[in-house]
């Protein structure tokens, strides 16, 4: 069946959906334009952070001026929770909360109780993550694990105050997010992960001692290639640094084994000390680009779902939820976006160098 037109209207006009109010049998799984289901849907609680990561929120933009939404404009839990379960049905398997700093978001927690109780077609539980830069962790991760979370990633640029003060920058100690970690660890949300996102000269000198550092602790530390996400971080290629030169780094202090993918579309290469002290990965969106394998859906924190973390719109599911629409009505607007994406940005980026002068910034979808 071809999709039916979404209704794009001004800020305030009431939309009619009766368009969408019909039954269609989407059998528990959409397929995009290139064949790619929906697996894994990332929801952003917050807008707002703790930190001024200089390649997502920029001190010079997100400075005392900068207007973060206002608290009516974002999805509730309640509404949240209804999405998720509409995204469920169409065959989501893992939900992830991301921000902004998610953990900023008061009663996460609750959120968190909300979404661990649900369940896949299969009849599974849904794996519950979250990603958070880990200065609040530590006071939170025991609520967040008797609230249902499985996972936690932590982002994390650098051991020495100096490279982490450069990345964050904040005057927050590297210490606390460590503390985070360990903390995490201890009350079992585990195995926990440790993303850096490795910046030519920025970080790039710390990346064995961060080696060294995880090795034989249970944590996957994972590297990032700088990514051009949004328009505010002033991205360049030659900031990159490739993964491969990560690994090579790397195995020359300590061999590596790489290791099969945990399952189809992980967006991380694993590999293994070859003396069993762990596991690390890279994530190589600028120089292997994943996109045919992409499962991911974002939706922001007021309730528009992008198909690409390097998009420009998305759909606006928070107006019909307000409008008391059926969950059919929202099953058929998500599966309509999904069925027409064709989203391949990292593979394209080359060809694109008009394109995309808009891009959404990854505070407000998660990255």
């Amino acid at each position: 069946m071809s999709p039916i037109t979404i209704p794009i209207l001004p800020s305030g006009t009431i939309a009619d959906y009766r368009a969408f109010d019909v039954p269609r049998d989407h059998a528990g799984e959409i397929l995009d334009t290139l064949q790619r289901p929906l697996r894994d849907l990332r929801i952003s609680v917050t807008d707002r952070c703790n930190l001024r990561c200089t390649y997502c929120m920029p001190r010079e933009i997100y400075d005392e001026s900068h207007h973060f939404l206002p608290r009516a404009d974002l999805l509730n839990f309640e509404e949240i929770e209804r999405l998720a379960q509409v995204f469920i049905r169409l065959g989501v398997q893992k939900l992830r909360i991301t921000g902004g700093e998610p953990l900023l978001r008061k009663g996460v927690e609750h959120l968190i109780e909300k979404l661990a109780v649900l369940q896949t077609n299969e009849g599974k539980p849904v794996e519950i993550a979250l990603t958070t830069n880990g200065v609040l962790l530590a006071k939170k991760a025991q609520s967040l694990k008797d609230a249902g979370l499985a996972r936690v990633t932590v982002s994390l640029d650098g051991l020495s105050q100096e490279t982490f003060r450069l990345m964050s920058d904040t005057d927050v100690a590297a210490e606390t997010v460590l503390d985070g970690i360990a903390t995490a660890q201890a009350v079992g949300l585990a195995p926990v992960k440790v993303n850096m996102v490795v910046k030519r000269g920025a970080n790039e000198h710390e990346i064995v001692q961060m080696a060294e550092h995880f090795r034989h602790s249970g944590v996957v530390l994972r590297f990032i290639e700088y990514m051009d996400v949004g328009c505010s971080n002033g991205w360049r290629m030659d900031e990159v640094v490739p993964a491969r030169a990560i690994l090579d780094r790397i195995a020359a202090h300590y061999p590596l084994q790489q290791v099969d993918p945990n399952y189809h579309g992980e967006v991380a290469e694993r590999w293994r000390y070859a003396d069993g002290a762990g596991e690390i990965g890279v994530i190589a969106s600028v120089t292997q680009a994943f996109c045919h394998e992409c499962t991911r859906a974002r939706l922001s924190t007021d309730g528009k779902l992008y198909t690409c973390l390097f998009a420009g719109d998305g759909l606006d599911l928070r107006a019909p939820l307000r409008q008391q629409v059926s969950d059919r009505v929202l099953t058929n607007l998500i599966a309509d976006q999904w069925g027409r994406r064709a989203d391949r940005y990292s593979l394209q980026r080359h060809l694109l160098t008009s394109y995309m002068q808009n891009k959404v910034e990854m505070s407000y979808i998660g990255g």
